[in-house]
């Protein structure tokens, strides 16, 4: 991998989709080993299993287990915390999942806390909830992405106290969903939800290009500003790691997608 792609993990959400099995996974795969297979095609998955239920400590070691050395996970924070009516009362069971979390060790990556459209944010509430997210976890320093669904709350207010916190904000592609792109980490993370059915790779070769110039430009430090904005203040000029995932839409296409987006930027992966 050269310097320019070191920084930029490209994967797909979750890895249990029965569509896959003969189309991703090949045919008569075990089941148990889809996460072995997965793992060695994309560099990073986010995991969603997460946000609708509880998972044993020996449950992330196993995951941790079953994939490569380099490879990292996302994890999307639990509902019952996220859609709590009091974000600010949530601390304890912010430490119990978190702790579980640090099962993964070294194969943890960013953290997603996705607040969804239904719920209206609270600026007081929702700034108390984000002191008791910790920056650390077992010595590790740990990241963590925003994703609020709120529009209304979405504006320079809320950049700059992602920025505050030095928390990202997702930057998701889809028709139906806040679509936000200021920089507030040193990191980058992008969740791409258009992918077509009747397309073999999910997107056309010439968005795919596209995609793969505009994670080349993050790794670089850029800023995009033909993305959508809701912020004056550009974010420093600084090299940045880059998570980037096929996200629902045409889901059967998603692993296609990353794969073809992996090839674009010349980054090998251990089954390819």
């Amino acid at each position: 991998m050269d310097k320019s792609t070191e920084a930029i993990r490209i994967g797909i959400g979750g890895w249990v989709y029965e569509p896959w099995r003969g189309r991703f996974y090949p045919a008569g795969w075990q089941q148990r080993r889809e996460l072995e297979f997965a793992s060695r095609h994309v560099t990073s998955i986010e995991i969603n299993s997460t946000y609708y239920a509880a998972q044993k400590p020996e449950t992330y070691a196993r995951w941790r287990d079953a994939v490569p050395d380099d490879f990292v996970f996302s994890a999307k924070a639990p509902k019952r915390i996220t859609q709590s009516r009091q974000l600010a009362s949530t601390g304890g069971q912010i430490d119990a999942f978190l702790g579980d979390l640090a099962n993964l060790r070294g194969r943890l990556g960013p953290v997603v806390w996705q607040l969804d459209r239904n719920a209206q944010v609270d600026r007081d509430d929702f700034t108390a909830f984000l002191e008791l997210i910790p920056d650390t976890l077992d010595g590790r320093r740990l990241r963590h992405v925003l994703d609020v669904r709120d529009a209304a709350f979405v504006n320079a207010d809320y950049v700059a106290l992602a920025r505050s916190r030095g928390m990202a904000i997702v930057h998701t592609d889809a028709p139906d969903l806040p679509q936000i792109a200021d920089i507030t980490a040193d990191f980058v993370y992008a969740r791409l939800m258009r992918s077509r059915a009747w397309i073999a790779t999910g997107y056309p070769d010439d968005e795919l290009d596209a995609w793969a110039a505009m994670t080349r430009r993050w790794a670089r430090g850029e800023d995009p500003a033909e993305l959508p904005h809701v912020s004056a203040t550009p974010a420093p000029v600084q090299p940045r790691d880059v998570f980037l995932y096929f996200i629902s839409a045409a889901k059967e296409r998603n692993p296609a997608s990353a794969m073809e987006l992996l090839a674009k930027l010349g980054i090998a992966t251990p089954g390819t």
